[in-house]
């Protein structure tokens, strides 16, 4: 109880609390940007977190990541552009009410429907990260590289069409991670007598020029021969009804925000799904239970609802799989696992006891982030809008500095700079050729453990072949591991051969028109 009292009192500390108000602010204002989310600020402002506490590095990091997927609806609700990928799905029945004047109605739904989605979803995580943690403690070496290969198996999907791409950019992030000195011979590996790779790639300028850098060449591509990008300024409606939610509008979408909550707690727990997964199955979902179901796309609060409340759920789910087992469910869970280790802590099930003080700290801050997202979205509105009409050719710039800056500031090492500049051409070139990025990080943050966990079994088993047969657990991840990887090869197969089939088909039909 006194460790509870104390996080929770170290959480509404005004050091904390002034470093998440601000987390919050900024996370609005960049997700409202088309282009940049939650994951590119986490990675931008990492390096400033060196200067902090623990607790408000973590604070400030989770309010970022919060405020820009709320953040997201706004671009989506006022120019269908949305500012991050999961408020897609916002932006079908957004849009269409901007354009009947009731783009604040509209914004409204979107603020309410994350801060209720979020705080359900905190809930949810505080009430079982710790009692699976406990039981998670039992897992060995075994059952840790086993449930590794089953992440980077499935995350390998993810942001491709491919999984031989998606376990080719997985092997890569893994190769790439152990670069460095070996940790069993202390001996330099991969390091190709380069000194500054003796202790390996940091993750700050690798992450900022996958995410941050590789984003902006490619819109820097799109607006070549397209002019300055900017946008015509959005006008809200004079008239309180369409300026205003009701009650009664917001209690008629409860049962729609409920469920959209639920399928992003469920989403967000798997790793490698992420948010636009949940976006879509609850705007399916909702579409589908309604009794209006040709008003959606046209300008349905209900729509807007389910969107948000499920991908802003999946914020606070996805740490539950980084808090109990160390493995981030998302690309932000990632980034966030890279700040817990910079800041000397190992996320997993030990968290809660070597650092408990910390993690109830952490659980007060997710709490007061929905708190001040909801406030920060109620009044501050109309000013988080104007970012969207920043100009590209001002905005870009502004990030490029950002992402140097960002890299430098690590190590003040124009080394990492390089490295940033390096990593930003190849994820370019990952995205032009639908190579997962995702799947690639993810594969660099969790190579140190995944190989620490395989060092360990070879050595407690004095190299015995049949060491994963004597841990049931173990093999029964690896077991589900290769049926994943199986069945994936397998719907690609069958995919291939009827879109082959088809195009015969088309091909023969216009052979016999002409």
């Amino acid at each position: 109880m006194e460790m509870i009292i104390a996080g929770l009192m170290d959480s509404i500390s005004i050091n904390s609390l002034m470093f998440l108000l601000l987390g919050v602010t900024i996370g609005v204002m960049i997700g409202a940007i088309p282009g940049i989310n939650g994951p590119m600020a986490i990675a931008l402002f990492i390096p400033i977190t060196y200067y902090m506490t623990p607790l408000a590095a973590i604070g400030f990091l989770v309010g970022l990541n919060k405020g820009a997927f709320f953040g997201g609806a706004v671009s989506a609700v006022l120019l269908r552009t949305p500012g991050t990928p999961e408020a897609a799905a916002t932006s079908w029945d957004g849009y269409p009410l901007t354009q009947q004047g009731k783009g604040e109605k509209a914004l409204r739904m979107a603020l309410y429907s994350s801060v209720a989605g979020d705080f359900i979803s905190t809930v949810v995580l505080i009430l079982i990260a710790a009692p699976l943690a406990a039981v998670a403690l039992f897992m060995g070496p075994s059952e840790i590289f086993a449930l590794i290969s089953l992440a980077l198996t499935v995350i390998a999907g993810i942001g491709t069409t491919s999984i031989s791409r998606g376990l080719m950019a997985a092997g890569f992030g893994i190769l790439l991670g152990l670069i460095g000195t070996e940790p069993v011979t202390a001996l330099p590996r991969l390091t190709f007598d380069v000194y500054q790779f003796g202790s390996g790639l940091s993750l700050i300028p690798v992450a900022i020029g996958l995410l941050a850098f590789s984003e902006i060449l490619l819109q820097l591509e799109k607006l070549v021969g397209k002019g300055a990008g900017e946008h015509a300024a959005t006008k809200f409606s004079s008239k309180l009804e369409d300026r205003l939610l009701s009650f009664k509008e917001f209690f008629a979408n409860i049962k729609t925000l409920l469920r959209g909550s639920l399928i992003g707690i469920g989403v967000g727990a798997m790793p490698g799904l992420g948010a636009p997964v949940a976006s879509f199955m609850s705007y399916d979902q909702a579409m589908k239970r309604s009794k209006h179901k040709e008003e959606f796309g046209k300008g349905r609060l209900e729509g807007i609802a389910a969107s948000e409340s499920a991908n802003s759920s999946v914020v606070a789910s996805s740490l539950i799989p980084l808090f109990v087992l160390g493995i981030p469910g998302n690309l932000a869970a990632a980034m966030l696992m890279g700040a817990f280790m910079i800041h000397g802590m190992q996320p997993g099930p030990l968290l809660f006891k070597e650092n408990a003080q910390l993690m109830y700290g952490i659980y007060g801050s997710l709490i007061l982030a929905s708190l001040f997202l909801l406030l920060i979205g109620r009044f501050g509105l109309r000013f988080f809008c104007k970012a969207v009409n920043i100009p590209a050719l001002i905005l870009y710039p502004i990030v490029i500095f950002t992402c140097i800056m960002g890299a430098y500031l690590g190590k003040s090492s124009m080394f990492d700079v390089g490295i940033m500049l390096a990593f930003g051409f190849i994820g370019y070139f990952m995205r032009k050729f639908d190579y997962s990025y995702v799947a690639f990080l993810i594969g660099f943050i969790l190579a140190p453990e995944w190989e620490r966990a395989l060092q360990q079994v070879v050595i407690i088993s004095e190299h015995d072949t049949f060491m994963f047969f004597q841990r049931p657990v173990a093999m029964g991840l690896m077991v589900l591991t290769l049926f994943v990887i199986a069945r994936t090869f397998w719907t690609s197969i069958n995919a291939g051969r009827k879109r082959r089939v088809e195009a015969a088909a088309a091909a023969a039909g216009q052979h016999k028109a002409d």
